[in-house]
C-alpha cells in the first residue's frame, strides 16, 4: 500500500510548495503502526488536492471595472452637470419683459371713451436689465459648479477601487484561510486516528487525554473554519453591492495584484502639502472656492442700479363731433437708487467673503486629514513590511524545525503528543496570521493610492482607464 503525505511550507512568494513523500509498507500490523502514522502529522492525503476542474475566479481589476461600470453615482453626477450647464445659459438671459394692459383715464361719470379727449385703451412693455455683470456673473458660477463634477467623478472612481480592494482582500484573506485550515484538517483528523488507535492497542504510549487534545484541536479548528466563512459570506454580501450577487459569489483569485504588493520605493511616500494638492478631492474643492469667489463679485454688483426700459402705447377713439384724436405713444427708463448700502448691500457682501474664506479653511482641512491618513498608511506598510520579513524569514522556519523537532521527539516515544499537537498548531496559526498581514498591507497600499490620487507617479492598476 501506498500512502502520499504532504508538507507545506510558505516560502517567500508567499505561495505554498508542496513537497510529496512517498511511504511503502506491506502488511500493516501493531508492531509498525506508529512509524506509518504518525508522520502524517506532517500533511494530509495526496487525494484531497487533486487538481479539480478550474472554476472561473473574480480579478480585482475586474471587480473594480464592473465596480465602476454599474455605479449609479457616476450617472448621476453627469446629470447634475448637465443641469447645471443648461442652467447657466439660463442664468446668462435677460428677463422675460412684461407686457401690460389697461384703460386710462375713463370718465366716471358716463365712462364713456369717446367723451373726453385724454381717455385710451393702452398697451405697454416693459424690459428689466439686471444690474452690473450679474447676467455674467451667474452664468459663471453654475459653469463653475459644474466644473466641479468631473473631479468629484474622479474621486468616486478612486473611493469605488479603494471600497472594492478591500473588500476584495478581506475576501482573498477568509479564502486563504479557510484553504491553508482545510488543508490541515485532514492532518488533525489523521493525528485523531494516531491518538484513538495507539490509545486502543496500548502499544503506542497514548494516553486518554491525547485522544481528548487531538478531538479538541479539530473541533477548534472547525470552530475557526465556521468564523472564516461567515467573515467570508458577510464581504461578499457587501461586495455584491458594488458588482452584484453574482460575481461575488466566485472564488477569487489566488494572488494578489502585483501593484498592491510591490516594494515601497523611495519617493513614494511623497504626502506633502504641495503634491496633494493634486487629489480629485481638493481640485473638485478648489472649483468650489471659485464658485464662491463669482459670489462675492455677484454680491458687488448690487451697489450698482438696476435698470428698466418702458414704452406705452395709447389707443384714443375719436371726439363725439367725430373729429380724429391722436394715438399717444409714451417711452421711458428706470432705475434704483443702491443707497442705503449699510444694512443691506454691505452685509452681504461681508456674508461672500466670509463664505469664501470657509471654503479656504476647509481646503487648508482637507489636505491636512489627506497628508494625515496617508503618512500613517506608508507607517503601517513600512511596520507590517518588516512584520512580514521577520515571518517570512524567522519566524515560520522556526515554526517549522520546531514542529518538526516535537514530531520526531514524538516518533521516538521521545516527546510528548501535547507539545507535537501545539507546535504544529502555532505554525498553523502564524501562517494563517501571515495571510492577515499580507492582506493588510495590500488594503493600505490600496488606501495609500487613494489618498495620492494623481499626485505620484505610482502606476495605477485601474484608474487610468477611467478618465473623463
Amino acid at each position: 500500500m501506498c500512502i502520499f503525505v504532504l508538507h507545506f511550507s510558505l516560502v517567500s512568494d508567499k505561495r505554498y510548495k508542496i513537497a510529496i513523500q512517498k511511504h511503502f509498507n506491506g502488511d500493516i500490523t501493531l508492531s509498525i503502526l506508529p512509524h506509518l502514522i504518525k508522520p502524517a502529522f506532517l500533511g494530509a492525503l495526496v487525494l484531497t488536492s487533486l487538481p479539480a476542474w478550474t472554476a472561473p475566479r473574480l480579478e480585482l481589476t475586474g471587480a473594480i471595472d464592473a465596480a465602476i461600470e454599474n455605479d449609479p453615482w457616476l450617472r448621476q453626477s453627469v446629470q447634475i452637470q448637465d443641469a447645471l450647464l443648461e442652467e447657466s445659459i439660463a442664468d446668462g438671459a435677460l428677463p422675460d419683459p412684461r407686457m401690460t394692459l389697461g384703460a386710462a383715464n375713463l370718465p366716471t361719470d358716463t365712462f364713456d371713451t369717446g367723451q373726453e379727449a385724454m381717455t385710451q385703451a393702452t398697451i405697454g412693455f416693459t424690459q428689466r436689465i439686471p444690474r452690473g455683470d450679474s447676467r455674467q456673473l451667474a452664468s459663471e458660477k453654475k459653469q463653475e459648479m459644474a466644473g466641479v463634477q468631473p473631479f468629484r467623478r474622479e474621486n468616486r472612481r478612486a473611493q469605488v477601487m479603494e471600497s472594492v480592494a478591500h473588500l476584495w482582500l478581506e475576501v482573498w484573506r477568509t479564502q486563504q484561510s479557510i484553504e491553508l485550515i482545510e488543508d490541515n484538517r485532514a492532518l488533525f483528523q489523521q493525528l485523531e486516528d494516531v491518538a484513538e488507535a495507539g490509545y486502543t492497542s496500548a502499544s503506542m504510549g497514548s494516553r486518554q487525554q491525547d485522544v481528548i487534545r487531538a478531538s479538541l484541536e479539530l473541533t477548534r479548528l472547525e470552530d475557526r473554519l465556521t468564523v472564516l466563512h461567515s467573515q467570508q459570506a458577510s464581504n461578499r454580501a457587501e461586495l455584491a453591492e458594488w458588482i452584484g450577487p453574482d460575481q461575488a459569489k466566485l472564488a477569487v483569485s489566488k494572488d494578489v495584484p502585483n501593484e498592491l504588493l510591490r516594494v515601497f520605493p523611495l519617493g513614494w511616500a511623497e504626502t506633502s502639502a504641495e503634491a496633494l494638492i493634486r487629489h480629485p478631492s481638493i481640485r473638485a474643492t478648489d472649483q468650489l472656492i471659485d464658485a464662491q469667489s463669482v459670489d462675492v463679485d455677484l454680491a458687488r454688483q448690487a451697489y450698482k442700479p438696476e435698470w428698466s426700459v418702458s414704452a406705452q402705447y395709447g389707443y384714443r377713439e375719436r371726439a363725439p363731433n367725430g373729429q380724429d384724436r391722436a394715438d399717444l405713444f409714451s417711452v421711458g427708463i428706470g432705475f434704483d437708487l443702491p443707497i442705503f448700502t449699510g444694512n443691506r448691500q454691505d452685509r452681504k457682501l461681508n456674508a461672500s467673503v466670509a463664505r469664501l474664506e470657509a471654503a479656504k479653511t476647509e481646503r487648508i482641512l482637507q489636505i491636512r486629514g489627506l497628508q494625515a491618513k496617508a503618512r500613517a498608511a506608508v507607517a503601517r506598510i513600512e511596520r507590517l513590511d518588516d512584520r512580514i520579513e521577520l515571518y517570512e524569514q524567522t519566524l515560520l522556519p522556526q515554526m517549522e524545525a520546531q514542529a518538526s523537532a516535537a514530531l520526531t521527539a514524538y516518533n521516538n516515544d521521545d516527546g510528548d503528543f501535547a507539545e507535537a499537537v501545539r507546535a504544529r498548531i502555532a505554525e498553523l496559526n502564524t501562517q494563517v496570521e501571515l495571510i492577515q498581514m499580507m492582506a493588510e498591507r495590500a488594503k493600505n497600499l490600496a488606501s495609500f493610492r487613494y489618498l495620492t490620487s494623481d499626485t505620484s507617479d505610482i502606476p495605477s492598476f485601474s484608474l487610468n482607464r477611467y478618465q473623463d
